[in-house]
Parts: structure tokens; C-alpha cells; sequence
């Protein structure tokens, strides 16, 4: 894992605006990170900065790759940057009171992130732990299995 982070930001609707407010206490630390984040989910949190960034007069430019919306393949996309090495934390303030109609794509995207080892954060309190590790700001390479077995099976 980099030291320069590379942050999966995700947030179901009622959540967008507690994802939106933690970035927003936190830009100082995400700003200097790779954000890639889903759908309306990474409009809001590219505002969110560039209103922080105007108010304390920093230049600094996030860097944010935006994909698709998450029912509309932003899920999966982002599981295969993580099945990829290109991800190396995941902060998903996903909506455990409210259905999701991609909930299978939700599924999907944390059983992946649980099986290559990626940090996630499904709350505040959990993504504030993160953030403020001394891990954080260290090199660090995570074990991930050996799938040699499952990949070179015999059928």
C-alpha cells in the first residue's frame, strides 16, 4: 500500500451527506489522496473539496477518478480495481436500514474487498479509525491469500 492512498469513497443516498461532512472534516488528509469515488457520490465529494480548498485559499487539486453510478455498474467497476491492486481503502457508508436495488452489486463489492484484504470503513466511526492510523501514513502491503490453488484446479 502506498503512502499516497488510493481511497474508494461510497455512499448510498442517505448517507451521501454523512460520507459528504466526513470528507469535509477530513480534507486535509483526503486531498493529498487518490479518490475514486461512484457516481453523484464523487460530484459531491469533488465539491465538497473544491469549496474547502477556496475557503482555506490552498491550491491543492484533488485527484479523483469518478466512476459510473453504483446500480448502473460503479460496484462492480470498483471491484475490479480492487481485484487489480488498485485500491487500498474503501470508505462505504452503505444504508443497512434501506434496500438497495443493486443489492447484489453491494455484495459483491465487499465480499471482493474482503477476499483481496482491502481496509474497509462501513461507518464514521470505523473510516475516523482508519484515517487517523499511524498505518495511514506508512507504506503497507497487505497479505492477501494465495488463490494458486483455486486458480490452477483441475475441474
Amino acid at each position: 500500500m502506498e503512502v499516497r492512498k488510493r481511497i474508494a469513497l461510497v455512499g448510498h443516498d442517505n448517507r451521501k451527506q454523512e460520507l459528504v461532512d466526513w470528507v469535509e472534516h477530513n480534507w486535509e488528509t483526503l486531498i493529498e489522496q487518490k479518490l475514486v469515488c461512484t457516481g453523484t457520490t464523487g460530484r459531491l465529494i469533488e465539491e465538497a473539496l473544491l469549496k474547502k480548498n477556496k475557503e482555506y485559499d490552498s491550491n491543492r487539486t484533488p485527484s479523483i477518478v469518478k466512476l459510473k453510478s453504483g446500480p448502473l455498474g460503479g460496484d462492480q467497476q470498483l471491484g475490479a480495481m480492487i481485484s487489480e491492486n488498485k485500491i487500498d481503502i474503501v470508505i462505504f457508508f452503505w444504508d443497512p436500514m434501506q434496500p438497495q436495488p443493486h443489492d447484489v452489486d453491494v455484495k459483491a463489492l465487499l465480499r471482493i474487498a474482503v477476499l483481496y484484504n482491502v481496509v474497509i470503513a462501513n461507518n464514521r466511526s470505523t473510516a475516523d479509525f482508519v484515517i487517523t492510523s499511524l498505518l495511514f501514513h506508512q507504506r503497507y502491503q497487505p497479505r492477501v491469500a494465495d488463490f494458486s490453488e483455486y486458480t490452477n484446479r483441475k475441474l
